[in-house]
């Protein structure tokens, strides 16, 4: 029981510590995106070839993981499964990057995730277009909600810019339909895609679809001698993104959906109180607290909805403790070995994928537009 009771703590313990991290690399990244893209900082204002960038660098590391040092197994990819669904979801994910790093140009950090409060709605209207959930009327009055607030906050918004607020509401849409679409075709082909295997097959195609934009309406105003490139700046902004996208995997496998969507709320909190901090221009009034305040409570009604599906779908859950002991057990009892991590329960994985979209990259990562 000793041991039992230390093992628990132990795991409790790493759990918390992978939250700690994952929080502080995603409110890092964005603020770090942030500093990058905008003219009063780095001065990059060039989202497209920063995503590119990040692209590159991630679909290298995968490959190097994948095919050079074989740390990782390639999965079983027909170019049939490539074509019909890495292709469209390397799509609608390259549009979400490249919309939402281009929201920071024209407006703040904090808004921007008062903003994402709609992703629930987002994702909700496209699972009932394309089919994958039902039009239901309290589901309805929760996206009312989250939508009233929304609205109440950028009303509120000292410096509001509509093309900012376009940019970052179709890239939301761009990012929820790329959720539906990674439930709904991968899920029928039975493929499962980790961080690393993800990476190898969707980034190269988001760095091609990506190349198009970029040809049009960023390499005519490239001139070499006016970018400020500094190599260290976007060497480590990569790796933060791609240390971002291998946290998020350690969650999901550490926690139920629970505690993510908490630590996500909490993560936004952190991130306007920082983003305030570090940005002064970007002032909060008390408007825009009180409309993203009515917007979460939108969502988390909304997530306990959703939580209690799953429940009603699936009556036995166990606790994380219960899971631990139980694992433990089964591994003491079989062959000795040390017990493994604790696996993420498949009903719970849904509900990852409907929450706000730094959450929602379940499968296939997080690299800049949290």
């Amino acid at each position: 029981d000793g041991d039992l009771e230390k093992m628990v703590n132990k795991t409790l313990l790493l759990t918390y510590s992978y939250l700690l991290i994952y929080i502080l690399l995603s409110s890092g990244v964005i603020l770090y995106n942030k500093w990058v893209l905008s003219p009063k900082y780095f001065n990059f204002p060039l989202p497209i070839t920063l995503t590119m960038i990040h692209m590159g660098f991630s679909g290298l590391v995968a490959f190097l993981l994948i095919r050079v040092f074989k740390v990782v197994s390639p999965v079983k990819m027909t170019f049939e499964i490539y074509v019909t669904c890495v292709v469209p979801i390397s799509a609608f994910f390259a549009s979400s990057l490249w919309f939402g790093n281009t929201a920071y140009l024209h407006i703040s950090v904090a808004f921007i995730q008062m903003l994402k409060a709609l992703m629930p709605v987002a994702t909700f209207i496209m699972a009932v277009v394309c089919g994958t959930d039902k039009a239901r009327c309290d589901v309805f009055l929760n996206m009312l909600l989250v939508s009233v607030g929304v609205v109440v906050s950028s009303y509120g918004e000292i410096n509001f810019n509509i093309i900012g607020t376009v940019y970052q509401v179709t890239g939301i849409f761009a990012e929820a339909l790329r959720l539906v679409l990674t439930q709904v075709l991968l899920q029928k082909k039975g493929l499962t895609l980790n961080p690393v295997t993800s990476l190898y097959y969707i980034a190269p195609c988001s760095f091609v679809f990506l190349s198009l934009p970029w040809y049009v309406l960023e390499k005519p105003s490239i001139e070499v001698s006016q970018i400020q490139f500094n190599f260290w700046i976007f060497f480590s902004n990569a790796l933060c993104a791609l240390a971002l996208n291998f946290s998020i995997f350690l969650v999901i496998g550490r926690t139920g959906a629970v505690t993510i969507r908490v630590a996500g709320v909490l993560k936004d909190w952190i991130l306007i109180a920082l983003s305030t901090v570090i940005f002064p221009e970007s002032t909060i009034t008390g408007l825009n607290i009180i409309g993203y305040a009515i917007a979460l409570c939108g969502v988390v009604m909304y997530n306990y909805i959703k939580i209690k599906d799953v429940k009603a779908a699936q009556p036995i859950t166990d606790s994380l403790p219960d899971r631990i002991t139980k694992d433990w057990k089964a591994k003491s009892s079989s062959d000795g070995e040390s017990p493994r991590g604790i696996e993420l329960i498949d009903e719970e994985a849904p509900l990852i994928t409907s929450r706000l979209s730094h959450i929602g990259r379940t499968q296939l990562g997080t690299h800049t537009a949290v």
